[in-house]
């Protein structure tokens, strides 16, 4: 009998904690720029309430949303405070909330919040509101018209509106009769300003960056005197930054009587380039209830000093013949001697072989470009294309905001192209983790690194699906940028079938253009050492090169003034290389000098057009005179048959 007794009683108990009623006490569903304040408000009948066995629900009232779950959560093991409040929200809402979700995830409306007692996995993505097992509800808006179907799948008849877009109110319930109305939030206080005021903890930082070596000052302040003396514990410790890369004191205590206490932490100078890290400052949640923390993860910045510098030049000031290129011997033999349609076959059935050539996920993209795109003056720094600039890699772009972020361009715009996206490409699974892929595989191309430049998130915006010729780049830069993404783009043409480049800006998907402005950009912009470095790069995780950085004349056997002209392959021997001939000055003003040839030989010296402009037999060490404008030049030099090529730059 007394088991049977303990039993009833465990059940009872239970019956009465989940007959406890729960409401949504206040909803932020628009905050002005990028919702990042949002935030839902539940309050419990009791404080410190546990909400085992309820869950929140989001309803979508769009006409595509068809009055269906689109976000929920499960409350199971959540607690109430001493007012009964549980507030959900991002980790950049003040005070912070006790159920962290994404920011910007609640919509504006029409739409409703509601709680249910139930299981999260009884509402899965897509299930039509109901009044079932419902125990409250809210359908919003923000100026949209009423939703009479969500309101009635509900059981309501009335909608609240926030007010306009990018308002500053919240929806608040009133104590009294359980009728809402719009005032200035107020999350983690009861509406009605009653009930126990809770004392707020801040966190202070003067800076969101420090180089190392430097020492930094947190503040922690409290809105009110602490009426005992306040402990404090934080860490640090984010990713690859731990305690080996400060020194200070982590716990701190704030006096009674007192606001506010401070520690010093210092960043550890090594001499190890593992570049910029960032740390959290991360407040302990170990104190009484009666204090909140306002904000928390505060997000700062380890400049790294022991970055490294390329020994070539970024795009603004590029070096020539500094990188070698790592083409395989014989890459290109199978072109040897072809021209037009047969050329471009040949070289397609090298860059798209199938079994050879890699795809990798849009994810992967990311770490491609870090690499593909690391600045050459500073290793902890992207290269953007168009803007021009180095850019920390750590402001890579995570969410909507792309102010002084970095992300990833497409050179031929997806919306142009065609290409399509899988959720396999939101995986970023590594250099060894690949699709097989084929000239017909158009989907590649949404990931293909020859194709894809780190870039300013609102230039990248700012070009759009624009045709080159269209765009130029921002105003005042150097266009240091238009011979790579024209070798870029005219590597697609080749690569993939389904894509060309044609004359003007056509309305065709699979059409880029204009064809002339890329042919001038490729020759008045030719490639350089960053160029190379980046296709070195690309060719270990793609196994495949872009030819016309490798060659770039073959743009003129394609496109240009060549058609029709068989492209020849510059031979290379031990006995007679590229390696062993030497051209000096270089740049250089009125002359060259040739070192490394005994035998009979000839130069000529072409221009990136392809247009032959000089021709000189010599023998042993030479010294040649030039009369030729500013600018970058081909020397071919012919000797017993073997050809070795150099570029000649003419100050």
């Amino acid at each position: 009998m007394k088991h049977i007794f303990s039993l009833f009683a465990m059940l009872l108990l239970s019956q009465l904690a989940l007959s406890q009623t729960v409401v949504i006490n206040e909803i932020d569903c628009d905050t002005p720029g990028t919702d990042t304040q949002e935030f839902i408000e539940l309050k419990s009948s009791t404080p410190n309430f546990l909400l085992d066995g309820y869950v929140l629900v989001l309803f979508n009232g769009s006409s595509s949303g068809n009055d269906s779950s689109y976000f929920t959560l499960d409350l199971d093991g959540r607690t109430t405070d001493v007012n009964g409040l549980l507030l959900i929200g991002s980790s950049t809402v003040s005070p912070v909330p006790q159920l962290l979700i994404g920011s910007n995830v609640i919509q504006n409306g029409a739409d409703a919040v509601a709680i249910y007692l139930a299981n999260g996995s009884d509402f899965p993505q897509g299930t039509q509101a109901t009044t079932t097992n419902l125990v409250d509800a809210i359908v919003y808006d923000t100026g949209e018209a009423d939703d009479v179907g969500l309101l009635a799948l509900l059981g309501l008849t009335t909608q609240i509106s926030e007010g306009g877009n990018n308002n500053t109110n919240s929806i608040q319930r009133n104590e009294t009769d359980g009728s809402y109305f719009v005032a200035t939030p107020t999350p983690r206080q009861l509406n009605d300003g009653s009930g126990i005021i809770l004392n707020g903890i801040a966190i202070n930082v003067a800076n969101d960056q420090y180089n190392e070596g430097e020492t930094f000052t947190i503040e922690f302040t409290t809105e009110t005197a602490v009426s005992s003396d306040l402990d404090l514990t934080i860490t640090l410790d984010n990713g690859t930054f731990d305690t080996a890369d400060f020194t200070g004191t982590t716990t701190v205590t704030i006096p009674t009587g007192q606001m506010s206490v401070t520690t010093m932490i210092t960043l550890v100078d090594d001499t190890l380039d593992e570049g910029d890290e960032e740390l959290i400052i991360n407040l302990e949640d170990n104190f009484s209830v009666e204090y909140i923390i306002l904000n928390n993860e505060v997000l700062i910045r380890a400049v790294d000093d022991d970055f490294t510098v390329a020994p070539f030049g970024t795009p603004l000031n590029p070096t020539y013949n500094t990188v070698a290129s790592t083409v395989p011997t014989g890459y290109y033999d199978s072109m040897d001697g072809l021209a037009d349609n047969a050329l471009k076959d040949a070289m397609q059935a090298i860059i798209a072989e199938f079994g050879v050539v890699r795809a990798q996920t849009y994810a992967d993209v990311f770490d491609i470009l870090k690499e593909a795109d690391q600045n050459p003056a500073n290793s902890n720094q992207v290269w953007l294309v168009y803007t021009e600039q180095g850019r920390a890699k750590l402001d890579q772009q995570s969410s909507s905001t792309s102010t002084g972020k970095w992300n990833r361009e497409h050179t031929f715009p997806r919306s142009l192209a065609g290409y399509e996206s899988i959720e396999e490409d939101d995986i970023a699974d590594g250099r060894d983790v690949f699709w097989i892929t084929r000239a017909d595989s158009l989907r590649h191309g949404n990931s293909d690194g020859h194709a894809l430049r780190a870039s300013d998130g609102p230039e990248n915006s700012s070009r759009g699906n624009q045709h080159y010729g269209q765009y130029t780049g921002p105003t005042g830069t150097a266009g240091s940028f238009r011979g790579d993404v024209a070798r870029s783009v005219l590597f697609l043409a080749v690569r993939y079938n389904g894509l060309s480049i044609e004359n003007g800006f056509p309305a065709v998907e699979g059409q880029l253009g204009d064809l002339a402005t890329l042919l001038t950009w490729h020759r008045n912009d030719p490639p350089d050492d960053f160029e190379m470095n980046r296709n070195n790069v690309v060719y270990t995780w793609q196994f495949n090169r872009n030819p016309f950085i490798d060659h770039p004349e073959l743009v003129e056997h394609i496109w240009g003034n060549q058609m029709g002209v068989a492209w020849v392959q510059p031979l290379s021997t031990e006995e007679f290389t590229a390696n062993t001939i030497k051209i000096y000055p270089n740049p250089a003003k009125n002359h060259i000098t040739i070192l490394g040839i005994e035998e009979d030989a000839t130069i000529e010296i072409y221009a990136l057009d392809g247009r032959r402009l000089f021709t000189s037999q010599f023998s042993g060490t030479t010294t040649i005179p030039l009369n030729l404008t500013s600018g970058i030049y081909l020397s071919k030099i012919i000797s017993n048959g073997k050809i070795a090529t150099k570029k000649i730059i003419v100050e």
